[in-house]
């Protein structure tokens, strides 16, 4: 009797950064050896490289798989992942549950390869396989803990923690011994563990346009502000034009007057970005050299009553096209 022809099988690979061990090459590796052992042919692969296991969105080699599965494209009968981690470390346990049974709907078994478990659907494997997704997020969730304390002990130190230096500012890279080394452009990023960032006060141009803005936010409101810096032609970063919420967000930024704070807003497990209370910004006073002083920011606040602002047609438009194009694109969730 002739043997049985192998298994057509998809591959699913993930790396984040945090394990060599996780490497996109062992993956595959240990895959294709589970693939010969259980008489698997491997006819395609999605990856993701360097992505978070939190958030589906951030995944485009996910999103791709779960399109080719849900649309009828797929041309394989199983999925093969190194492990239940791999998958992702999602949050919501269900979350993780409902994507393996949209390919499980389709006919398409996913399969764990290093995992000590047949995923066969036996009441042992289904408590272990939701045990694995319960770690999996919790070493997520106890890896944000460490990193929130190390991020905060920068701040207290004085030094920036990621995220745009912002109009007016500009970001100095130093060395561990605190000798200036140079500026970063946007998009740079330290490439030493050791160095630190600071902010400076950036181009003269910007720095006294802050400081007319400060001036202007004493008597006039945000809209106001942003209609005058536009009509003049005076451009916001990359030569976008000035919009309420930019001009709100130099006037009530303590950065401009040598405040480092931090934790202004907090996005938990990759979230939705939600502004945080005052009350848990991590603040460090004169941190940096200000723009403004101390007494004019604070006239500044004290002029615009802390409410919720209108936001203009036109950027509440842009907005909801942004949301709608995001939610066309994944037919999984329809």
């Amino acid at each position: 009797m002739p043997p049985a022809p192998p298994i057509r099988a998809a591959q699913y690979l993930r790396m984040s950064t945090e394990h060599q061990q996780y490497s996109l090459d062992n993956q595959a590796s240990a895959i294709q050896e589970y693939a010969s052992e259980h008489g698997f042919i491997i006819v395609r692969t999605y990856e993701d490289p360097g992505r978070s296991g939190l958030l589906l969105r951030h995944r485009l080699g996910l999103q791709n798989l779960l399109s080719d599965v849900v649309s009828g494209k797929a041309d394989y009968s199983a999925i093969l992942v190194y492990d239940v981690s791999r998958r992702g470390r999602f949050a919501d346990n269900d979350e993780a549950a409902h994507y393996e049974f949209l390919c499980r709907r389709a006919g398409i078994q996913v399969h764990y390869c290093a995992e000590q478990f047949a995923n066969d659907g036996s009441l042992s494997s289904s408590l272990l396989k939701a045990l694995k997704r319960t770690m999996a997020a919790e070493y997520s969730r106890e890896l944000g803990v460490k990193v929130y304390a190390g991020k905060k002990r920068l701040v207290q130190l004085g030094f920036r923690v990621g995220g745009q230096a912002g109009y007016g500012l500009r970001r100095l890279l130093l060395s561990a011994d605190g000798k200036w080394k140079q500026l970063l452009k946007d998009g740079e990023r330290k490439s030493i563990l050791t160095d630190r960032v600071i902010l400076v006060p950036g181009p003269k141009k910007e720095v006294e346009c802050v400081r007319e803005m400060f001036r202007m936010g004493l008597r006039r409101p945000y809209i106001d502000i942003a209609r005058n810096l536009n009509a003049r032609q005076i451009p916001f970063l990359r030569g976008e034009p000035w919009t309420l919420e930019r001009v709100k967000d130099v006037l009530t930024n303590p950065k401009y007057n040598g405040c480092n704070v931090w934790g202004r807003s907090a996005a938990k497990l990759r979230t939705l970005q939600r502004p945080t209370n005052p009350e848990q910004w991590v603040v460090m006073p004169g941190a940096f050299r200000p723009i403004v002083d101390q007494r004019t920011f604070d006239r500044v606040q004290a002029a615009h009553p802390k409410r919720n602002l209108p936001i203009p047609d036109q950027e509440m438009l842009a907005k909801c096209a942004a949301c709608m194009h995001a939610s066309a694109n994944c037919p999984w969730q329809s």
